[in-house]
């Protein structure tokens, strides 16, 4: 049977030329829930991307939101290295950049670990978007508010991707 995504949706503040807001899904069976709302966050790009071990920028990342690339290790395994980072959540993107539309399951590894800290699934289309924004800014992270609610923004003034079909 079809499946019904839970979204959970972001705003990118600035840089100004990804000022959108972006859909992603939280993992499946492990990670915590946003009982916070952030009006103005860190979303720091991990390095290295995929964050399966020690961050160059760990220092960066605590009480912020790290940014990380899927492969390498497990969904899980990012999720606990940003925690130990003391992030306070992790948005993972798909390594597959030209993903505009499929979102894939977060589910729990088979090693009996637990995260505390939110987990999000983030297509890969957004995540490379993003990434290439801080980029040619010369930025080391982005500015956001997490979670946004949708339901009180009238859907004319919804700044969404362009490269993404909603």
């Amino acid at each position: 049977g079809l499946r019904i995504h839970e979204y959970l949706y972001f705003q990118v503040l600035s840089p100004g030329d990804i000022r959108y807001i972006f859909t992603a899904t939280p993992a499946k069976d492990f990670g915590g829930v946003f009982n916070t709302r952030y009006d103005q966050i860190h979303l720091v790009p991990a390095d290295p991307p995929e964050a399966c071990g020690e961050l160059n920028n760990g220092v960066f990342i605590q009480d912020q939101i790290a940014l990380v690339e899927r492969g390498g290790c497990s969904f899980l395994s990012k999720t606990r290295v940003v925690q130990e980072h003391g992030g306070r959540a992790v948005i993972i993107a798909d390594n597959a950049y030209d993903n505009d539309s499929f979102y894939i399951e977060m589910i729990q590894d088979s090693s009996r670990r637990t995260a505390d800290i939110p987990a999000l699934f983030l297509l890969g289309r957004d995540g490379y978007m993003i990434r290439r924004s801080l980029e040619q800014h010369g930025l080391p992270w982005a500015i956001i508010s997490i979670p946004v609610n949708v339901t009180s923004i009238p859907t004319y003034e919804m700044m969404q991707p362009p490269w993404t079909f909603w």
